[in-house]
């Protein structure tokens, strides 16, 4: 299928397509005439990278993952699996901004916010 046909079914730019295609996320072959041509799969891929993107993954991330839940015995575990990866990577996050916003509370009313905590005062 081309590009626009592509686009309408994935609900998303051309120029979007064109940019997932320069950085490998899909791929298309070139006709003769120069248009590019997809699979029907790269509407469900890009859905996947759609999908992927709304849960915090990066267009690296999905990359690099897409090859090793396309070559996986059983998908859906090891779509649990990056899942799971993905969950403690954003409690270490979580953790740290709760530390973060301890410090920047502790500043608060301190006369100047960049000393250090202790010497407030």
């Amino acid at each position: 299928m081309r590009i626009g046909e592509l686009a309408a079914q994935a609900g998303m730019t051309r120029d979007t397509i064109r940019f997932y295609e320069k950085v490998g996320l899909v791929a298309g072959r070139r006709l003769a005439n120069g248009y590019r041509d997809f699979p029907p799969e790269a509407v469900a891929w890009l859905h996947y990278v759609r999908t992927a993107q709304t849960l915090g993954f990066s267009l690296a991330e999905i990359a690099r993952h897409g090859e090793e839940l396309h070559d996986a015995p059983d998908a859906a575990k090891a779509l649990s699996a990056l899942f799971e990866e993905k969950i403690q990577i954003v409690d270490a996050r979580m953790a740290e901004l709760a530390a973060l916003r301890t410090e920047l509370t502790a500043r608060v009313g301190t006369g100047c916010p960049l000393r250090a905590a202790d010497q407030a005062g």
